[in-house]
């Protein structure tokens, strides 16, 4: 079989157009020879063997079952023979051959784990979605990204250290993922990333930002869209985030925080304002918190 010396993993989930539009975009423009393998993750219908016929040179995994967005990538991972592996959200596309610039800053600084691109907004591509990530705060665990929603005027083009690397598009070196171990899955949505990157970090490794390379992410550049989904998974796993990665008299008053006022607070505004969808998956998201010590899950 074949190696290669990048690979790019992408999960689908019922998003076969977006997918292909991934795909022949980075046919169209990468010139660094990869392979590109999908994770058909669950979908209803199995959308592995549809890409498959479309597209004979990609590699693709099928899930009969929805394994979340690390459990989707950590099985590309198994698949991958590359010595740079490239994460790239399947809504995602290039337009040019940028991408090259993450192998070269990965090659040329051997203590950094991984990079990430600027991501502009698909649908608005003059703004910027991500130019880095500043720290989580040590108890409300909120942090900034930086140049959000700024206009893409040239504030950020140079290379520069960020807390996180962002899930849409991110590159970790092999050697890296082979010393930490692979994403967490007890997230299933959200903060998977930031956990895993904060584990880098503790290795002693240092994560950067390359503007030089883009992404463009068709993530709406508004506040994004509500559902009881994403309300559910936020606050249960800014919760598994801060017990994870706080230590001592932090994690007891970051967890106390987060379920006694930022939980109450967003149920509360939720009620108001006749969201009562997401305030029940608000609650539930901070009962089912606590509910994983008891069902011996991973929360250490």
């Amino acid at each position: 079989m074949k190696q290669f010396e990048l690979s790019i993993i992408t999960v689908n989930y019922n998003g076969y157009d977006d997918t292909v539009q991934l795909i022949e975009s980075l046919r169209a423009f990468l010139e660094t020879p990869h392979e590109i393998i999908v994770v058909d993750n669950g979908s209803v219908t199995d959308e592995a063997a549809l890409i498959k016929d479309c597209h004979p040179f990609v590699k693709t995994v099928r899930s009969d079952e929805n394994l979340g967005f690390a459990g989707g990538n950590n099985l590309g991972c198994r698949h991958a023979t590359g010595e740079y592996l490239l994460f790239l959200n399947n809504d995602t596309i290039v337009k040019d051959n940028s991408l090259h610039y993450l192998m070269e800053t990965l090659r040329r600084n051997p203590d950094v784990a991984g990079v990430s691109p600027k991501i502009l907004f698909y649908d608005d591509p003059g703004h910027i979605q991500f130019a880095g990530y500043t720290e989580f705060s040590p108890v409300t665990i909120r942090n900034r990204t930086i140049g959000y929603n700024e206009p893409d005027n040239g504030n950020y083009e140079a290379i520069a250290p960020t807390a996180y690397l962002h899930g849409a598009a991110m590159m970790i070196r092999r050697e890296v993922i082979e010393e930490v171990g692979m994403m967490p899955e007890c997230y299933f949505l959200y903060y998977e990333e930031m956990d895993w990157c904060s584990r880098m970090k503790r290795h002693g490794y240092r994560l950067l930002f390359d503007p030089r390379a883009v992404v463009y992410h068709k993530e709406s550049s508004s506040t994004g869209k509500e559902s009881p989904l994403k309300a559910y998974y936020l606050i249960r796993n800014r919760m598994l985030f801060a017990w994870r990665n706080r230590n001592g008299v932090a994690r007891y008053f970051s967890v106390a925080y987060l379920s006694l006022c930022a939980g109450v607070k967003d149920t509360f505004s939720y009620l108001v304002s006749m969201k009562f969808s997401l305030a029940s998956a608000t609650c539930k998201g901070c009962v089912d918190f606590f509910g994983m010590f008891f069902k011996k899950r991973e929360t250490k």
